[in-house]
């Protein structure tokens, strides 16, 4: 099975991140960039197939080239080949603009390695700006089934079967290949490298790829807020439980919470 994970490099989102007070922007002067969590759950997910099923996977990311370091661990963890469509525009280009040129990009692999795709992966969105919106497009560009949202997956004979995640619980997918899917938090962790995995890595190529030229931009971002901070929380002291209650609810009144 031919595997094509997309991943994205974002800045580390275990550090509190604030605005710039000059330009508006976020100050990531410092910050390490790091593969998106849920693109490294995508990748895991797509080794665990190759393991089960047989295969390969190759890792694809747009970006500059801060961004073949990023490559450079996903081969660590179970990627076989990884490729870089260099665009040093990317974090300005839109949702639309993304899927378009990792489209392109995928048939340039194909074209190049005569190989042809079964299954594309891509995390259910990026934790810097969380749109949710390229893996279904992607899927839409490809004209390939979607699935979005997916905690496991199974090969079957032509087809995976996808484990969806929903409000009310789980629900079984099966979808023809080629197909796409777009990946949440599955019940494990994502493997970590190796020094032996490492050093290999270090010694594979990352071969780059000229980004497809980008169109007009269907959305423009007019500004970015910091999240509200959250209000410090109020003790209540009272010995009698009952006086405890009555004073909550006459905070939660004057509040307008009831």
């Amino acid at each position: 099975m031919e595997i094509l994970v997309c991943v994205k490099q974002v800045p580390d989102d275990s550090v509190e991140i604030a605005l710039d007070p000059k330009t508006g922007a976020p100050a990531l002067d410092g910050v390490t960039p790091v593969v998106n969590a849920f693109d490294t759950y995508a990748l895991e997910m797509a080794v665990r197939l190759k393991e089960a099923a047989g295969g390969e996977v190759t890792v694809l990311s747009i970006g500059d080239e801060t961004v073949k370091n990023s490559l450079k661990n996903c081969l660590a963890v179970g990627a076989d080949y990884a490729y870089l469509a260099a665009d040093d525009a990317y974090q300005s280009e839109d949702p639309e603009i993304i899927a378009k040129k990792l489209k392109a990009a995928k048939e340039a692999i194909e074209e190049k390695t005569g190989k042809k795709f079964d299954i594309v992966f891509c995390g259910k969105e990026t934790t810097d700006f969380a749109s949710g919106q390229v893996g279904t497009i992607l899927a839409k560009e490809l004209s390939a089934p979607v699935t979005a949202d997916v905690v496991d997956i199974t090969a079957g004979e032509g087809n995976v079967t996808a484990k969806q995640e929903t409000e009310e619980g789980y629900r079984m997918i099966e979808s023809e290949l080629p197909c796409v899917v777009t990946v949440n938090k599955p019940e494990y962790d994502p493997r970590y490298p190796t020094i032996k995995s490492k050093m290999a890595a270090r010694k594979k190529p990352i071969e780059e790829l000229a980004a497809a030229e980008a169109e007009k931009a269907q959305v423009e971002v007019l500004k970015v807020y910091e999240p509200a901070k959250r209000a410090a929380g109020v003790k209540i002291k009272a010995e009698d439980p009952a006086d405890a209650v009555s004073q909550a609810l006459a905070m939660m009144s004057e509040a307008k919470a009831i």
